[in-house]
């Protein structure tokens, strides 16, 4: 990271805290303001943010590594979760899964080369009844069926493609 990057990145940081807090209470609004506009939570904002708030650098990568929705590492403009709980599985979520993973190419944890997609696993999305069910960003899907993959994905495509990501942020 540049050094004017990581400059705009702590005068963010604080910016946050000024809003949130400058105490633990204010930890996870923070990590979860950073996650929704830059996707991710790099080592460099872990350390502005502990030493912000006064915690211990493990503290902040603890909670960051312990949460689904808060990412160390980079994740993709639409990050699709699938639940894998028994109902889903009862109906059919791992054909669902695969056709996922055939149209992105790539497998559940990744996100792929142009930065669009990350697939992960949801424990559970509480849409057992409606089953297999999916959350992309914020957007519920039920009754996935594999035929309906290519859908959705297609659906995230247009929509990026009218509404374009400004650069840095989402």
């Amino acid at each position: 990271m540049i050094a004017t990057e990581q400059q705009n990145l702590t005068a963010e940081i604080a910016e946050l805290a000024g809003r949130h807090g400058r105490d633990r209470g204010a930890l996870m609004p923070i990590l979860q303001a950073l996650q929704e506009r830059h996707h991710q939570i790099s080592e460099f904002a872990m350390q502005e943010v502990a030493a912000l708030l006064d915690v211990h650098p493990v503290e902040v990568y603890s909670v960051v590594t312990f949460y689904a929705f808060l990412k160390a590492g980079k994740e993709g403009k639409f990050v699709i979760r699938l639940c894998r709980t028994i109902s889903c599985d009862m109906r059919e979520k791992d054909k669902v899964a695969r056709q996922m993973e055939n149209e992105l190419g790539i497998s559940f944890g990744q996100t792929t080369a142009d930065g669009m997609f990350t697939l992960e696993w949801a424990n559970c999305l509480g849409m057992c009844d409606q089953g297999p069910a999916m959350l992309v960003n914020d957007q519920v899907f039920t009754a996935v069926t594999f035929e309906k993959v290519h859908d959705v994905l297609e659906g995230c495509r247009r929509s990026f493609s009218v509404h374009p990501a400004p650069k840095g942020g989402h």
